[in-house]
């Protein structure tokens, strides 16, 4: 078990190598890169299944024992100055490793066939191995002059929250003296007992730690990036939605709970943040007639959740709407209608989705939702309230999205796709009702 731990930090450099033998490929034989493309997806297929068995096997160990291990490497430079690397690796770690990885792996299937027909397909998985750290995904096709856009407004919004992120990290080292979760945590906690430290600064520092999440998460007022990133191919959009950039601000605030829960007002912020983000997410995604932005207006409200949840003090149930929900959202919709009889394992893939968000049982956010309702009625029944008509608006904007893509008549031409892709789609749809059980577990 401790060899298995040791050896974690191959997670996240595991798939890089596949970007860097395309790029060297096409540099010294370009016309065999070509040629051999289908060869890239199934390496990339490869590694990031290699990744998720073993971060499978982490999260195995982690329900098991529920053991906290962390790993340091000091790089000493002199005597007085030494930098030090690390992970950390606990049940909120296990759960975040796996479902990114799961839903890597189905996302780059389907994306072999989507993007079989593109000129750029080798570029695309190299992008692709590189999206979980860059933005350069959403600028795949930097030709359309509305992709650039979306690429340059994600780029500075996201560079905003970074910004408040380093500034905050920053305030809390000169506070604590120490990067160290646990040591800054104990520390902290000692200071606030003692009332030795400022509770404006400590309220600025946590605002300004909180900002980074509201940027990656899409939280109002920094949420102006997601709707406009859905401008890329729809691979890319499904890793933003379920897998990589939005995730990252629900983890952030997750792993700092133990410090904000003691900061004063904090937590009522970072509710109100949610709850405003679950309302204006909801109320826009009913006008929309985009159906990627409709799921994108859609992703941006059920984030809105889990950020009210974790305001409340739920962690455990904004990680299960975490599991629970990003899986599911994996063009004009007033153009479309009557295409379950062209895609019916598409069709039955969605609507799954749709009973999930709508609370439906047995379905894995049915339980979820009541939770976190029930918790932010406890907290604050004005917040409990919003929460509860914004679960209507749910349940109306995406039985819309469903009756107006999949029902009725077809209105344009439609040529369908291959059906080696159905098995990812129903997957991903099935996640939604176990995955829940793995956050319970751990």
């Amino acid at each position: 078990m401790e060899q298995t731990y040791q050896y974690a930090w191959i997670i996240p450099f595991l798939p890089l190598p596949v970007p860097m033998l395309i790029g060297l490929g096409l540099l010294l034989f370009p016309t065999a890169t070509k040629s051999l493309r289908r060869m890239w997806a199934f390496q990339s297929v490869l590694l990031l299944s290699i990744v998720m068995i073993f971060s499978l096997n982490l999260s195995i160990q982690q329900i098991n024992s529920s053991s906290v291990y962390q790993y340091v490497w000091s790089w000493i430079i002199n005597n007085d100055f030494s930098l030090e690397f690390g992970y950390l690796i606990d049940p909120l770690t296990s759960i975040m490793s796996i479902l990114i990885t799961t839903v890597g792996i189905m996302v780059l299937i389907y994306s072999d066939n989507y993007m079989s027909h593109d000129h750029g397909y080798l570029r695309f998985f190299a992008y692709m191995s590189f999206f979980q750290y860059f933005h350069v995904g959403i600028r795949f096709w930097f030709t359309r002059p509305v992709a650039a856009k979306a690429c340059q407004k994600a780029f500075v919004t996201n560079r905003v929250g970074d910004f408040g992120l380093l500034l905050g990290i920053l305030g809390f080292y000169w506070i604590t003296g120490s990067f160290e979760f646990r040591d800054l945590f104990q520390i902290f906690n000692n200071l606030i007992s003692n009332n030795e430290v400022n509770s404006v600064f400590v309220t600025l520092c946590a605002v300004l730690l909180f900002a980074g999440a509201i940027a990656k998460s899409a939280q109002f007022p920094l949420h102006v990036w997601l709707p406009d990133a859905m401008e890329g191919p729809t691979p890319i959009s499904a890793l933003i939605h379920a897998a990589t950039m939005v995730a990252a601000g629900i983890f952030l605030v997750a792993r700092l709970m133990p410090l904000f829960i003691v900061i004063p007002h904090i937590m009522n912020f970072i509710s109100f943040i949610g709850i405003i983000t679950v309302f204006f997410g909801a109320t826009l995604a009913l006008a929309q007639k985009d159906i990627k932005r409709g799921l994108a207006y859609s992703t941006m409200s059920q984030l809105g959740y889990m950020m009210l949840a974790l305001g409340s003090g739920s962690v455990i149930h904004s990680m299960e709407t975490l599991v629970g929900y990003c899986p599911k959202k994996s063009q004009n919709m007033v153009l479309m209608g009557g295409l379950k009889k062209h895609v019916p394992i598409t069709k039955n893939s969605f609507l799954l989705g749709t009973l999930s968000l709508c609370g439906i049982p047995p379905l894995a956010c049915f339980l979820v939702q009541d939770e976190i309702l029930n918790d932010s009625w406890l907290y604050s029944p004005i917040f409990a309230i919003i929460a509860w008509s914004t679960a209507g608006f749910t349940a109306f904007y995406m039985c819309r999205i469903y009756l107006l893509t999949f029902e009725g008549h077809l209105n344009v031409h439609f040529q369908n796709y291959s059906g080696k892709r159905n098995t990812p789609l129903y997957l991903i749809s099935l996640w939604g009702k176990e995955g829940s059980k793995i956050s319970n577990k751990t």
